[in-house]
């Protein structure tokens, strides 16, 4: 997972840390490393502190992208604070950076884990955050259990996981067959 969540780091990062004047050119590799390592952290955090439902809910639809997201505030404000005390970013610049940079970040981590084409799976960035065991099977549980409420179990197997979200792909209803069955 490090090296899945360092790539998505660097992609994003040019833009939110390298070409932003608020963060010296000097610090850049650095607040790119904090970026990754705060992401990483505060995840572990929330599946250790039982925020499973909410570990669960990020890791769902689009809700990684979405800057309003309790799960994503919480990493974004987690980032702010670090770049604020570890680099002297002011307050301002640092919101900007982690806010700018974290819904990307994370929404890319869960579509590379729902591209049948990468080898990186869901189970393996949840295991990686759990520290594998009961909490694995407990994120991936309540994946399952708000996906089916939303009707997204497509094959009616009991579970969301990938091969539901192929057959929504090839379904005519498509994305927006998706997005009526969330918000119907």
């Amino acid at each position: 997972m490090f090296e899945q969540l360092s790539q998505l780091v660097q992609e994003f990062g040019q833009e939110a840390v390298v070409k932003n004047n608020a963060v010296p050119n000097e610090h850049n590799e650095a607040v790119l490393q904090e970026t990754g390592s705060s992401i990483f952290s505060s995840l572990q955090k929330m599946a250790s502190e039982g925020g499973i439902e909410q570990l669960a809910g990020l890791l769902q639809g689009n809700n990684a992208q979405n800057a309003s997201n309790p799960a994503v505030q919480q990493i974004t404000q987690q980032l702010t604070g670090s770049l604020g005390e570890k680099f002297g970013l002011d307050n301002t610049a640092a919101a900007g950076v982690a806010g700018s940079i974290i819904p990307k970040i994370l929404n890319g981590l869960v579509n590379k884990t729902n591209d049948p084409n990468d080898s990186f799976q869901i189970t393996d960035l949840i295991g990686a955050i759990s520290g594998g065991g009961t909490q694995t099977s407990g994120i991936m549980d309540a994946i399952s259990k708000y996906g089916t409420q939303f009707g997204l179990d497509q094959n009616a197997d009991g579970k969301v996981d990938i091969s539901d979200a192929l057959a929504m792909s090839k379904s005519k209803d498509g994305i927006g067959g998706i997005i009526g069955k969330l918000f119907g």
